[in-house]
């Protein structure tokens, strides 16, 4: 009989696909031949990894079709198991999958809202805690505020394309009303962010994605308000700060110095 690590790592390539002569001695037939049982059960985990792929990308499904974003996923589980016991971390790679998939060629935009769905849900599942509110700032100086840095909140993340992935998206939902949406309205930018309860997104203009970009790679207020006045010297800080602030898409501030 093989150790506890041959046997799970034979019963990880079975699930992988490949047929293990060497697991039919340790599994207990009770009335179904062993063989059959392993099969039976490689069919349950596929299925079962389908259905929470098409959960965690719902756009992509609703895109497709059923029984095209089943092909797309079972491919997709031939090639990565889950790593983590909680399903809702599964797919991180399905994006890459996609952009990948013969079969999608002619959806050039699919990959992309591949991304939108798995960054809405990484935002859904982030922590509500941690995050910058209006009433944090009551009674910072300007002079501190605009010196400071401000990273995204847990989950948020900026999300880019050359579509129009936001029309596809709200297109997608149901009850959404018929309108067709061109692939040449693109580009588009959204700051994907965790809400109260579900996680949603802000359109941004170039300037803003500029802005937040250069926040969240660590640049004080005022030098990302540089880099997005550089872009675009139209660029609103105000309005711009005060809607990011409004969606609370900043974590909060870590510690308050003196004359804060």
């Amino acid at each position: 009989m093989p150790g506890l690590r041959d046997l799970q790592t034979a019963f990880a390539a079975h699930l992988g696909g490949e047929d293990r002569a060497d697991l039919v001695d340790a599994v207990i037939g009770d009335g179904i031949a062993a063989a059959s049982r392993l099969r039976v059960h490689r069919h349950h985990v596929r299925r079962s990894l389908e259905g929470a792929l098409a959960s965690t990308f719902p756009t992509v499904h609703a895109l497709v079709g059923e029984d095209f974003f089943r092909g797309m996923a079972q491919a997709f589980t031939l090639r990565e198991l889950p790593r983590q016991p909680v399903l809702a971390e599964y797919g991180e790679g399905f994006p890459a999958h996609v952009a990948d998939y013969g079969p999608a060629a002619s959806l050039p935009y699919l990959a992309d809202m591949a991304r939108l769905d798995w960054a809405l849900n990484l935002a859904f599942h982030a922590p509500g805690a941690g995050r910058l509110r209006a009433e944090d700032l009551a009674g910072v100086a300007p002079d501190r505020l605009v010196g400071s840095r401000l990273p995204l909140a847990a989950g948020a993340t900026v999300i880019q394309s050359p579509y129009p992935i936001d029309r596809i998206w709200r297109a997608t939902r149901p009850g959404a009303l018929p309108e067709p949406v061109s692939l040449e309205e693109g580009p588009s930018a959204l700051l994907v962010l965790r809400r109260a309860d579900d996680a949603g997104f802000l359109a941004l203009s170039p300037a803003e994605v500029s802005f937040v970009l250069a926040l969240d790679g660590e640049a004080r207020v005022e030098e990302a308000a540089v880099a997005a006045f550089s872009l675009d010297q139209r660029f609103d800080l105000s309005a711009t700060f005060a809607r990011l602030v409004a969606a609370e898409a900043f974590a909060a501030l870590q510690q308050k110095s003196p004359g804060w």
